[in-house]
């Protein structure tokens, strides 16, 4: 999919962040609160302003975004036709890194008591996902159109609870190819109506919009439903953890999110859907 079709999606990311910033914003007041007035004495007396240091890095993370975004043969039509250009993305992006360490004074990464063993865990964890979820997503794949799946709110709960216990990105193509293998009826009839504006040319497949839209919603959002779910869950986890802060549980950090974001999803289905 083309990195500048997924800004249509902005709407919707901003709808679902802008709930959640006013749902923290709301919990942390009140916790705030609840703290003894010794603490809060404490914080009054000891401000210290916010301020961010190697700022530098800010531009290297933005070549990594559009190392992701533009590297790849949507945008180089050389990487399109050569197997080994397609590598050039993660050259660039392990480029980037080595200037990163290069530019960055090492004092920083020690204040910030910066060590390589959260990424390690993370990374030793999501090999064993991606092992274990082959036998799934292989099922998947030949047994998709199966499923009964009808309608595009369909594809966003589907994709979404695959996405929540295993990495968004092989469940959303593994429903990416389920929805380009319905023919054109099909596809037509699932925007519900049969007007070819509904549907989407990805590459050499023609997809419903609505269900690519449904598809990408619930591969993302769905994925903060666990700590596994997404890469980034699991690395707060293991960094907190590591700086001595204590953490919910697999199933304490669950009962969190079906609280908060199931109803969130539901609102999400009826309004974008």
């Amino acid at each position: 999919v083309p990195f500048t079709w997924t800004f249509s999606l902005l709407v919707p990311w901003a709808t679902m962040n802008g709930v959640l910033l006013v749902v923290y914003y709301l919990w942390d007041s009140v916790a705030y609160k609840k703290e003894p007035k010794e603490a809060l004495k404490f914080d009054r007396e000891h401000i210290e302003p916010l301020q961010i240091t190697g700022q530098i890095n800010f531009l290297w993370l933005a070549g990594i975004i559009a190392s992701v975004a533009f590297l790849n043969a949507n945008y180089i039509e050389a990487v399109a036709k050569n197997h080994w250009l397609g590598f050039i993305r993660e050259v660039a992006m392990l480029a980037l890194v080595g200037i990163s360490v290069w530019s960055t004074p090492k004092g920083l990464r020690t204040a910030n008591k910066f060590t390589m063993h959260p990424i390690t865990e993370v990374a030793f964890l999501f090999i064993g996902i991606f092992i274990t979820m082959i036998p799934a997503l292989i099922l998947l794949e030949t047994h998709g159109k199966d499923l009964g799946l009808s309608q595009a709110w369909h594809y966003f709960w589907a994709t979404g609870v695959l996405s929540s216990f295993l990495d968004n990105a092989p469940t959303y193509v593994t429903f990416f190819t389920t929805a380009t293998g319905l023919n054109l009826d099909q596809a037509r009839l699932l925007a519900g109506q049969a007007a070819p504006e509904a549907l989407m040319w990805v590459g050499d497949n023609l997809i419903n919009e609505r269900v690519l839209t449904a598809i990408s919603l619930g591969a993302v959002f769905m994925g903060a439903n666990t700590y596994i779910g997404n890469g980034p869950n699991f690395m707060v986890k293991a960094v907190a953890e590591e700086a001595g802060i204590k953490m919910p549980s697999f199933f304490g950090y669950m009962a969190y999110s079906v609280l908060i974001l199931l109803p969130l999803f539901v609102l999400v289905t009826f309004i974008f859907i």
